[in-house]
Order: structure tokens, then C-alpha cells, then sequence
């Protein structure tokens, strides 16, 4: 079976990745648009860590952006239908157009042995934005222990391992830990 050709954005005028659902809970998308076609990914929050760390080093080594306009909004547009649950991205640039790439790859499956793939072109300005919207994405979930780092459950009792079992750390507790 021959691979499907990518969906290719050549420069798109919306990227974002947002989640919906409460911590803990939540669905990670990416997000981009050009003219009228719209493409929604599910993406792991690993994966918005990550891309939000490479791109801001891409553009650092870059030499940063020029003084375009910011896009004016980072919201998903709804509804939300996603194409598939990303398994891999990639992260490119072409010098020639000066322009980034998001290359995300379906995750295989038995169901789908060829992987579709997506190209995701834009701007530095553009992939700036996306950057900072995935890392408050990232940062905006559940609180973690001040003292080992593990997840804290809302309305749970946490037993922290760097305190041997016992020391409790309850959220807004962080000061008495």
C-alpha cells in the first residue's frame, strides 16, 4: 500500500496547541489553519513540551524574529475534530523561504500500517507564539510536590517519597512541606 500525501500548509495563518478537559484530564491539540482548510492533531503533553523547547531554541540560533505582528488570537477553533493522535513531530526550517515546519506523523496502528503525515509551514512570528501558548499549556496543569516532583491529586493526601512516607504535602500547602 503506497504512503498517503501529507496534508501540506504551506504558510499557514493560525498554529496553536491548547488542551481541553481539567487537569489531569486534558486532551493536548495542535492546531493549524490556512485559508479555509483547518487541521486539528491530538498530541501527547510531552509533545507540546518538546516543541515548545525546540522552536525557541530553533529561533534562538535563528537570530530570533523580525518585528511581525503576533498573531491576535491563540484559541482552538471549534469544533474540534481531530484527523489522529500524533506520534511523531518534527521540527524543520527552510533558510530559502524563512519559514519553520511542523511535521507530524500518525501514530501506527494495525488499522493504519502507512502513517499520514502533516506539514505545518509558518512564520517565525507565528511559531514564536505557538511556543509560549505550549509552554503555559504545559505549565497550566496539575501542581506538583515541591519536594519529589510527583503529580498532586486534587483532593488526595500525598505521601511524599523524599519525606519517607511522612511528610503529607496537600495543595497550598507547598510553604509547611
Amino acid at each position: 500500500m503506497p504512503t498517503p500525501e501529507p496534508i501540506e500548509l504551506r504558510q499557514a495563518d493560525f498554529i496553536t496547541i491548547d488542551t481541553i478537559g481539567p487537569p489531569g484530564q486534558r486532551t493536548f491539540y495542535l492546531q493549524a489553519a490556512q485559508d479555509d482548510l483547518l487541521v486539528t492533531l491530538i498530541i501527547e503533553k510531552e509533545h507540546a513540551a518538546a516543541l515548545s523547547v525546540a522552536v525557541s531554541g530553533l529561533l534562538e540560533q535563528l537570530g530570533g524574529i523580525e518585528d511581525e505582528p503576533e498573531p491576535a488570537s491563540m484559541d482552538l477553533i471549534h469544533p474540534v475534530e481531530p484527523l489522529f493522535r500524533v506520534g511523531k513531530l518534527g521540527l524543520g526550517y527552510d533558510q530559502d523561504l524563512d519559514l519553520l515546519v511542523v511535521v507530524a506523523e500518525e501514530a501506527a496502528t494495525e488499522e493504519t500500517p502507512e502513517p499520514a503525515r502533516v506539514h505545518i509551514w509558518a512564520s517565525r512570528a507565528h511559531m514564536a507564539a505557538l511556543a509560549h501558548k505550549a509552554a503555559v499549556a504545559v505549565a497550566s496543569g496539575r501542581p506538583t510536590c515541591i519536594l519529589c516532583g510527583e503529580t498532586l491529586e486534587p483532593d488526595k493526601q500525598h505521601v511524599c517519597t523524599r519525606g519517607n512516607g511522612r511528610k503529607h504535602v496537600f495543595e497550598g500547602d507547598e510553604d509547611k512541606a
